[in-house]
């Protein structure tokens, strides 16, 4: 008698639209309970051509908690960091999300700042982002301080075209929706910042 069986979903649109908040930013971590489920992820983005998006997003921005060390061979063998609570349950798990994802915060021109799906937590206050300016700021913080070019964020930027305008109108967008336009600097003929 079988007590545990794994089988794909007959159904992979939830599944797709999943991967595509995974590769889009727009989650703060993704959880797994079994090995199965986090091999069929990662064979779904690989069918679907984003194989590399996924685990770019999961190596960098998108949290990885697995409920145990069984859970997380699929995605140690490629190479993706994962956590796990000591102990191997559910509510563990859940209890380490919470003290993993508050405590990552940026320092930026002497505030904290912490990225999260769809909005930031700034000193400790949230302050919701357009999507837009939510792919801008992962894009400045990759390499706070440094200059990104336009062109760079214009990549960034989802479903943008060719115009840089459309970068300038995302970050007054995103200077706006922070409250504390200071902390996007513009570096005149070359991009903009983080301020540090």
């Amino acid at each position: 008698v079988p007590v545990y069986r794994w089988l794909p979903p007959e159904d992979t649109v939830p599944l797709d639209r999943l991967i595509d908040a995974v590769v889009g930013r727009g989650l703060d971590a993704v959880t797994f309970t079994s090995a199965p489920a986090a091999a069929s992820l990662l064979d779904r983005a690989k069918a679907r051509g984003m194989h590399e998006e996924v685990l770019a997003a999961l190596r960098h921005d998108v949290l990885v908690a697995c409920v145990g060390p069984v859970t997380a061979l699929p995605l140690q063998a490629a190479e993706v960091p994962t956590v796990q609570p000591e102990r191997y349950r559910l509510g563990p798990l859940v209890q380490l999300l919470c003290t993993e994802l508050p405590g990552r915060p940026l320092p930026v021109a002497g505030r904290q700042l912490e990225i999260r799906g769809h909005a930031v937590v700034l000193d400790g206050e949230v302050r919701p982002v357009p999507p837009a300016g939510m792919s801008l700021l992962r894009a400045l913080a990759r390499r706070p301080g440094w200059v990104v070019p336009r062109a760079e964020l214009l990549r960034a930027l989802p479903g943008a075209g060719r115009d840089e305008h459309a970068v300038e109108t995302a970050i007054a967008r995103l200077r706006a929706a922070l409250g504390a336009p200071r902390l996007v600097q513009t570096v005149v003929k070359r991009g903009y910042r983080l301020a540090h």
